[in-house]
């Protein structure tokens, strides 16, 4: 079981800001996030795209702001867990929670804290017969321990950064890499495709290109996976792993099941404090919806301050909460 006063469900931008605003009033807080690092939508989905609209920067990269964000945030030491869905939300007899998570990791905590940006990050699956017969016995849709696929035989499917930044980083740990894209360009970063294609033509890799997956085999376990190109031609390859890299899919999840007021996939927030109408529970970022909102990342920030001075009262009942400035206190770490 994890102690902390604060569970942040979701590890992007604001999850991680409201680690600071926390912090700054002693709160710890614990975070849990399905996709296998922080960030949220600005490192899984467009790392090197520009924000313009951060106060005190003209232009950030999105993977910067998150590195800047996790360096603003060290003083704290938070926690994390990572590639792990939330599934069970437990209510405790003195008001508190425990969370359990799709790998049964258990959290108790003061408060939860639901910044989840657009929901919870499902993959998009391929269409292939018995493909869930497979699912933890060969098929994966992330990486969260590359040495999982030390001297196999992988194939990775799609053709966005996901995909050539993994076929570049396992083709030095598994014995074959083999990359399935269905067309014959990709839409990644152009280094990391001219790096793929340089590493085909040396033979470091297999590439597979204007191919589709068919069918998928195996006894128990992924055996060999099965493609079909434009003429037609099917082609067999044995396989240990299928990490099928398709793009993310956002949902609600079973954060759905809470109780929560939920309007079109959107959890109904007071604008004083940003709390739900379950007590203890607070949305924040774009998770949330009240009138006039906004979705912005600043937006999510000043939420995030908001709720972490409401949620005060929960962690420690028995203080007063004296608002101190930065500029004059400092950041005290733990």
């Amino acid at each position: 079981m994890i102690t902390t006063d604060i569970c942040i469900v979701g590890a992007g931008p604001v999850g991680l800001f409201t680690v600071f605003e926390a912090g700054l009033l002693k709160m710890r807080c614990h975070l849990i996030d399905a996709l296998p690092q922080v960030g949220g939508q600005l490192s899984e989905i467009y790392p090197q795209k520009p924000i313009y609209d951060i106060p005190g920067y003209p232009e950030v990269k999105a993977q910067e702001l998150v590195d800047n964000l996790m360096k603003q945030i060290e003083p704290f030491n938070p926690s994390f867990t990572l590639g792990e869905r939330v599934d069970y939300l437990a209510k405790q007899d003195d008001g508190s929670f425990v969370i359990t998570t799709s790998d049964k990791t258990k959290v108790h905590a003061q408060v939860i804290v639901i910044a989840g940006g657009l929901g919870c990050f499902e993959p998009r699956k391929p269409v292939l017969e018995n493909l869930e017969n497979f699912e933890g016995k060969g098929i994966t849709y992330m990486v969260k321990d590359p040495e999982q696929f030390r001297d196999k035989k992988v194939i990775l499917a799609g053709g966005g950064d996901s995909a050539l930044d993994w076929t570049i980083f396992l083709s030095d740990v598994a014995e074959k890499v083999t990359l399935v894209h269905r067309n014959e360009t990709f839409r990644g970063a152009p280094d990391s495709a001219a790096k793929v294609f340089d590493m085909a033509n040396n033979g470091k890799i297999d590439l597979i290109l204007s191919s589709n997956l068919t069918k998928i085999s195996g006894n128990g376990h992924l055996q060999s996976v099965s493609m079909k190109n434009k003429a037609k031609e099917e082609i067999t390859v044995d396989a240990d792993y299928l990490i099928p890299l398709f793009g993310l899919s956002p949902k609600l999840g079973p954060i759905a099941e809470w109780g929560l007021n939920i309007d079109k996939n959107a959890i109904e927030v007071d604008t004083t404090d940003y709390s739900t109408n379950v007590e203890r529970i607070y949305a924040v970022g774009d998770i949330n919806t009240y009138e006039n909102k906004l979705k912005l990342i600043l937006c999510g920030f000043h939420e995030a301050a908001l709720m972490c001075h409401s949620a005060f009262k929960y962690v420690y009942p028995d203080q007063k909460l004296s608002f101190k400035y930065t500029t004059v206190n400092g950041v005290n770490a733990f």
